[in-house]
């Protein structure tokens, strides 16, 4: 029976002894979180002023910028406008070359076919000419 008392005191004496600690822990906890809150307050507070100064100093570059931004949109669509009517021009120009080409192709086809016909013929007399009679 020592022997069991024994195990009984000691392991009961360390629950005991684990039971204050947590005791005492959870005491020390409560107030650390009394102690820190107004530091929380604080640091909350801080970041808040930070946030509406930086958003305060933030507002004329925003500004700033959507500006540029509406600066740019219209000087590019004046270049595009321009670029339009440029692309127009030249696809215009090139109809136009393309037509009269084409038109003076048309000429000059049927103009060779009658040449190439007269010389045709007139060699092909010659070389009759110069062919003897059979007798």
């Amino acid at each position: 029976m020592g022997l069991s008392s024994f195990f009984k005191n000691l392991f009961g004496s360390a629950k005991d002894s684990a039971r204050d600690l947590a005791n005492q822990a959870e005491t020390t906890f409560d107030h650390t979180k009394e102690a820190a809150a107004p530091y929380i307050d604080k640091a909350e507070a801080f970041a808040e002023e930070t946030i509406a100064k930086a958003k305060e100093a933030s507002e004329p570059i925003l500004e700033s910028a959507a500006e540029y931004a509406h600066q740019a949109k219209e000087t590019v669509s004046e270049y595009v406008e321009k670029a339009s009517e440029s692309i127009s021009d030249v696809i215009d120009s090139v109809k136009e070359k393309t037509s009269e080409v084409s038109g003076e192709t048309k000429t000059i086809i049927p103009e060779t076919v009658v040449d190439t016909r007269e010389i045709t013929t007139t060699a092909t007399d010659e070389i009759i000419d110069t062919i003897p009679p059979k007798e």
